[in-house]
């Protein structure tokens, strides 16, 4: 008895066992902040904030992003993905228990009268009725089952990384379409403000033509500059219609319609502190989407290398035979069996050591994207916070710009009134006022685009240890002038 349950004790003692390579984090050769500033407080411990648009304190793109989140078609395929990959980890799960199957049958067959083993005893017709349970499982006793659930599972994880980088990637879309289109709003609020006044400019100037004060040049130069106005107000509505089926396009909502708003009423980005710390970025999910893929890969060398060894498996049966369905089920018709078998690789060509060279370059390829997706993460928030700190220098700058170019158009105003100078130099004071108004505009929607792109690369806002918002945005005096 101990001489048959010798092989088995022994299979059982060996399942502890995985053969492949343990997974080991690779080091992160990152700096440790993405500025040579002072260092963050050592009470302060930034951490991600999920819903970073809603520091931005603006209602509609709060929805809007909610609405992207919920109907959005590439965000629902990448649900259905990471459903695809439960089931797959579940069906890696299940070949740590034995599968059991139901089998039954019958027969009826004539023997021949013309074998060795016939004789007159024998039945004509052969009947055989039967049913058992039947069971095959593989004992783990390389790992093979637990690297491949190892890698179902890091699978698994990568696929809901996948989804939240989408998640991630539509938020920051909608954030910036939004921004587009609110900058959109200013712009033309502006630009109808400035065909108000040319239109009254062309009438003062008809005016003095008919009364053979000025010359009818002047006129003509008035009228093209309001007719220019008009093309670039035209321009302005095509570009916001454009960005407002973008967004419904996003949020799953083909009639959407967004009410008219003023980009200038938005609060400023919020401002990063000194010496953010760069394993920010960790919390990013493509990169860790690349880490569990690189978990996979790693665990799948271990798959591949059990193919070296030998594969013990368990059967077992327990069921009933007779010769009619009615003793089916009856004394003395019971039957068992339980057996222990063995494959073992002699001679493969090479086919096994194939694998695992293939798996091992796999392991690579997911090693270098991972490495490269912390890189790229670190350029994508350096490149953000110099952007964000160059547009503010942008948008202060145009402010003054703004001032002055308003100061020169009242001067030349006076000076046209006065007969000082001629008309052009009306035109020319309007045409630099109104497009210093409107590069002003594009330089605070800049500025917040920076923020999006800065929340996009970090994986969200940030937050102190105490759970309090470490960039509460704060609204600043409207962008148009007095």
């Amino acid at each position: 008895m101990m001489t048959r349950l010798t092989p088995l004790a022994l299979a059982l003692l060996l399942t502890g066992c995985s053969v492949g390579p343990d997974y080991l984090r690779p080091a992160n050769w990152l700096p440790t902040a993405f500025s040579t500033s002072a260092p963050l407080p050592e009470k302060t411990n930034p951490a991600v904030e999920a819903r970073w648009w809603t520091l931005f304190a603006d209602a509609t793109l709060n929805d809007l992003v909610d609405q992207a989140l919920q109907h959005n078609a590439d965000l629902r395929t990448a649900i259905a993905r990471v459903e695809q990959a439960d089931a797959a980890a579940r069906e890696a799960g299940a070949a740590f228990f034995p599968a059991i199957d139901a089998q039954a049958g019958g027969s009826n067959s004539k023997l021949s009268t013309r074998t060795a083993t016939w004789s007159a005893n024998s039945p004509d017709i052969l009947r055989t009725r039967s049913a058992a349970l039947v069971t095959s499982y593989e004992l783990d006793v390389w790992g093979r089952v637990r690297r491949s659930n190892e890698a179902a599972r890091a699978n698994l994880l990568a696929s809901r990384y996948g989804r939240d980088a989408i998640r991630l990637s539509v938020a920051g879309l909608v954030s910036s379409t939004y921004l587009n289109l609110r900058a959109l709003d200013a712009r033309l609020l502006l630009t109808q403000e400035s065909l108000r006044s040319r239109e009254e400019s062309a009438r003062l100037v008809k005016a003095q033509v008919d009364a053979g004060q000025v010359s009818p040049l002047d006129q003509y130069q008035a009228d093209g500059a309001l007719a220019a106005l008009q093309a670039q107000l035209a321009e302005l509505r095509r570009d916001r219609a454009l960005a407002e089926h973008q967004l419904a396009l996003l949020t799953g909502n083909p009639q959407l319609t967004i009410a008219t708003g003023d980009l200038r009423q938005m609060p400023l980005p919020p401002q990063p502190p000194s010496g953010l710390p760069a394993d920010l970025i960790d919390s990013r999910p493509d990169i860790r989407q690349a880490e569990q893929q690189l978990i996979a890969a790693n665990a799948n060398i271990g798959v591949a290398k059990a193919g070296y060894y030998p594969r013990f498996t368990l059967t077992g049966s327990l069921g009933s035979e007779s010769k009619t369905l009615s003793d089916l089920f009856g004394a003395g018709a019971s039957t068992w069996s339980a057996g222990l078998g063995l494959l073992m690789p002699i001679l493969d060509f090479g086919r096994t050591t194939a694998r695992v060279d293939q798996a091992k370059a796999v392991n690579e390829q997911s090693l270098i994207a991972w490495q490269n997706a912390l890189q790229t993460a670190y350029k994508e928030v350096r490149d953000a916070l110099v952007r964000l700190r160059e547009d503010g220098e942008a948008e202060t700058a145009q402010k003054v710009r703004v001032d002055n170019a308003q100061q020169a158009l009242a001067i030349a105003n006076r000076r046209y009134e006065a007969g000082y100078s001629g008309y052009l130099d009306v035109l020319e004071a309007q045409r630099t006022s109104n497009d210093a108004l409107q590069a002003m505009i594009v330089s605070r929607q800049a500025r917040l685009g920076a923020a999006v792109d800065l929340f996009k690369a970090l994986g969200g806002g940030w937050r102190d240890e105490a759970g309090d918002s470490a960039a509460t945005p704060a609204r600043e005096k409207s962008l148009s002038p007095s």
